[in-house]
């Protein structure tokens, strides 16, 4: 392969449950992924149509303007957006998630996130909790669009909770949460660390860490694009736990041992 996991990368992985990837992607892929996501933003507002994607307003910024600072997020824009996919399908990111999942994988969820001064902050949680899969784990990849510093929101991780089950939630029950929003309540997050990323930073993390973002206190916004990996065949038990077929989640091949 022609990129993989240093000694300490993997150390990492097994010990934290995540790793972190300094200046992976360069500032132009950066500001056409973030100016493609507003024209989608400003296309839906319109009216018009934008494809398989769809947008999360923030409600917390209702009367924000332009539309692009009352969004929270974008969904589904792996598949059809050249700038997404080609990211997703990027074969040194593929490299390094194949070392950890093997090498059939699919990427069955991206969403590309605003964080507004104002915004709401999403609580403790674990993603394998939206992921009642038949196996596991999943990845998620994290890339910083802009800066994530301790004031505008950035994400805090629990190392080694990559270890826990799935724990139970409850409903975030703040004004303005968006919908799906659950907390962890039953965990020691004592030992938490922020993550601070520099933009083109890239994380993995383990489906099974307990993170958070904090509510952006500052007077800068913040983005990042999320994708999330998973072992090819896997068999999605979401209809059987949720009642219904999550919206966000588009399963789409990008690794295959014979490609």
């Amino acid at each position: 392969m022609a990129a993989t996991l240093s000694d300490e990368e993997r150390e990492s992985w097994e010990r934290d449950g995540f790793l972190i990837l300094r200046g992976f992607a360069d500032s132009a892929t950066l500001a056409t992924m973030e100016n493609r996501i507003v024209e989608l933003v400003r296309t839906a507002d319109a009216g018009d149509s934008i494809g398989n994607a769809y947008v999360v307003p923030e409600l917390a910024l209702a009367d924000r303007e332009p539309p692009e600072a009352r969004t929270s997020k974008v969904f589904r824009v792996h598949r059809d957006e050249p700038v997404f996919r080609e990211f997703a399908e990027a074969p040194v990111l593929l490299d390094r998630i194949e070392a950890l999942l093997g090498p059939e994988l699919d990427c069955f969820l991206s969403q590309f996130i605003f964080k507004r001064p104002g915004a709401l902050g999403q609580p403790w949680h674990q993603d394998a909790f939206y992921f009642p899969f038949d196996r596991g784990p999943q990845i998620g990849v994290w890339l910083a669009v802009t800066d994530a510093t301790p004031d505008n929101g950035p994400l805090w991780v629990l190392p080694g909770s990559h270890r826990e089950p799935v724990h139970d939630v409850v409903g975030d029950r703040r004004k303005h949460a968006n919908f799906a929003y659950v907390e962890i309540v039953d965990h020691d997050m004592e030992k938490a660390v922020p993550v601070l990323m520099t933009a083109g930073d890239l994380l993995l993390f383990h489906s099974h860490l307990m993170h958070r973002s904090t509510d952006n206190e500052s007077s800068v916004g913040r983005a990042a694009m999320v994708y999330h990996y998973g072992e090819a065949g896997t068999v999605d038990g979401s209809r059987a736990k949720f009642g219904i077929d999550p919206p966000n989640i588009d399963w789409m091949p990008v690794r295959r041992q014979s490609a």
